[in-house]
């Protein structure tokens, strides 16, 4: 990957909590436009991971460039153009869906219609709901939109679909679809086997803070001579465990 196609770059990330090591020596590339996945375990050090892509935590060491902008000192700059969805929203409770998008649409200088982002998500009909009145899953969907909000050239969406009855989650793939239409670079954590291959160019498998196999799905399925990606992560985030003994 050429380096003037490059969206967003990690480079030996590192972070530690305590006596606990969460990211160590973790490097990733994603491309312009480009669907990436990212798959681990629970405490492997993806949200992490993507907290310091995102400027929310910073790395002890290493350094984060997103779209060309350090998303720590150029904090206000990289608001504008990533986009970010965390696992759990914290929002106002008793604004409405409608008053929320607004909210968050007032930040930008050129947002997406609030009727295209509700489409988007699926949440027409909610628009007069209050948030603390809303599901958990129209929740997620809302915290999506919101992310969205401002036409972002990369987001970062950490467990997309999580929660999401069925005709929910084929709803978020198709937006995922759109954005990578869009050209958007797109940073997906997801545990959803089935989303993942769907979805991304390219997956990185994380165990015990490091970048284990990186490649496109079917890649690391012949990678790890198995008959699915079930298995493969399965056999791969194993490997990754041996190699840190």
């Amino acid at each position: 990957m050429s380096r003037t196609m490059v969206a967003i770059e990690a480079e030996n990330l590192h972070k530690r909590y305590g006596d606990t090591v969460a990211v160590d020596d973790l490097s990733l590339q994603v491309g312009t436009g480009e669907v990436l996945g990212i798959l681990g375990a629970n405490g492997a050090g993806k949200t992490t991971t993507v907290e310091m892509i995102a400027g929310l935590r910073t790395p002890d060491h290493g350094r984060v460039r997103v779209l060309g902008l350090d998303p720590v000192r150029d904090r206000a700059q990289v608001r504008q153009v990533l986009g970010v969805q965390l696992q759990e929203a914290t929002l106002h409770g008793a604004l409405t869906v409608a008053e929320l998008l607004a909210l968050y649409r007032s930040f930008y200088p050129d947002p997406r219609p609030a009727e295209e982002l509700l489409g988007l998500v699926g949440l027409v009909g909610r628009r007069d709901v209050r948030f603390e009145n809303l599901s958990g899953g129209q929740q997620q969907r809302l915290s999506i939109a919101l992310a969205l909000a401002g036409r972002p050239r990369a987001v970062i969406l950490d467990e997309l679909t999580t929660g999401l009855d069925p005709r929910a989650r084929r709803q978020m793939w198709k937006t995922i679809e759109c954005l990578r239409d869009e050209q958007v670079t797109i940073v997906l954590v997801s545990h959803a086997m089935d989303e993942v291959e769907r979805l991304c160019d390219r997956v990185a498998l994380i165990d015990a803070g490091r970048v284990v196999a990186l490649d496109t799905p079917s890649g690391l399925v012949a990678l790890a001579g198995a008959e699915n990606l079930d298995e493969a992560f399965v056999a791969l985030a194993g490997k990754g465990l041996e190699d840190t003994e």
